[in-house]
């Protein structure tokens, strides 16, 4: 099969495209054809060695965790997935090696869940990781009814889910981004504000004073003065920075969740999420892509096809 691949850590440059065995399928496992692959900021940093030491991890190294595919074989223990299932799966597996950029993955019923029917398989691609981390970060808040969030990074690929299922919970969402996706915020639901210098003063003037939740999906400076405008240091939520447990807040680590995975599903279905492409790259382009991901700021999803 072919796939993108690196051999040793580095910048873009390392990545390369070839031929690799196809991966052996074992009972409890499911093959899927890949039509599409999400790319998400942790695929480069695994490409640069970041997280080298967070998972075990071997040579060639295909990257990715983000699949839209048909299940084209499965193991003789499952049950849950047959033959032309067309699927989504956050594959994310404890050793980190075997990954979805590639024309063919194995998973196993945990990690996968039926693809939304409406949607394309590119546009099906960019919603695992990104929407599962949504998700769990504001079921961790609590988020619901008459809650006002705050949600930094909210045009990017979690927040943009975020903003949604915060808003389809009942709750005011007010998001943080980039001028130039202000209206597209509001169309997602959240009322825009800037980052930056004098951001708290903007919060309170639109919040008319501190906000229930806050959802971090940047760090660094947006994080520090997430203390001060949320009446409950609990309900602070990092998806980027485990230090902020220091402070009294949560720190999510996205986990795979079948179930959870088929509820973003049907939301889609039923209209309710809507998944933004920011851009297809074939596998061949893959660096261009990881350019992409390190310094495009994109809106939405990147997205690869085999």
């Amino acid at each position: 099969m072919r796939a993108a691949h690196i051999t040793s850590y580095g910048g873009a440059g390392v990545l390369q495209v070839g031929d690799l065995p196809d991966p052996v399928v074992g009972p409890d496992s499911v093959l899927v054809r890949v039509k599409a692959a999400g790319t998400n900021p942790v695929d480069h940093k695994i490409r640069a060695g970041y997280l080298d030491g967070a998972f075990p991890s071997a040579f060639p190294l295909i990257l990715g965790w983000d699949v839209a595919g048909v299940v084209e074989q499965v193991g003789p223990a499952v049950t849950e997935h047959a033959v032309g299932d067309e699927v989504i799966g956050y594959v994310r597996k404890d050793h980190v090696q075997h990954g979805t950029y590639a024309e063919l993955v194995t998973a196993t019923s945990r990690h996968l869940a039926p693809k939304p029917s409406t949607v394309s398989f590119e546009e099906a691609a960019g919603l695992p990781l990104a929407g599962l981390t949504a998700l769990q970060s504001i079921e961790a808040a609590g988020v619901g009814e008459g809650d006002v969030v705050l949600v930094h990074a909210a045009s990017g690929g979690v927040g943009s889910f975020a903003v949604q299922l915060a808003a389809g919970r009942g709750a005011r969402v007010i998001g943080t981004a980039s001028e130039r996706n202000h209206d597209y915020l509001r169309s997602l639901g959240a009322e825009p504000l800037a980052y930056g210098e004098g951001l708290a003063e903007q919060v309170r003037e639109v919040a008319g004073g501190d906000v229930d939740v806050v959802l971090d999906y940047v760090g660094g400076e947006a994080l520090d003065v997430s203390f001060d405008l949320v009446c409950n240091a609990s309900r602070v939520v990092s998806v980027i920075d485990p230090a902020v447990l220091e402070r009294g807040g949560m720190y999510v680590f996205v986990r795979p969740d079948a179930a959870q995975l088929g509820e973003l599903s049907r939301l889609v279905d039923d209209g309710a999420l809507r998944i933004e492409v920011a851009a297809r790259f074939a596998l061949g382009d893959v660096a261009q892509a990881h350019s992409l991901l390190e310094h495009g700021h994109a809106r939405g999803k990147v997205v690869l096809t085999p």
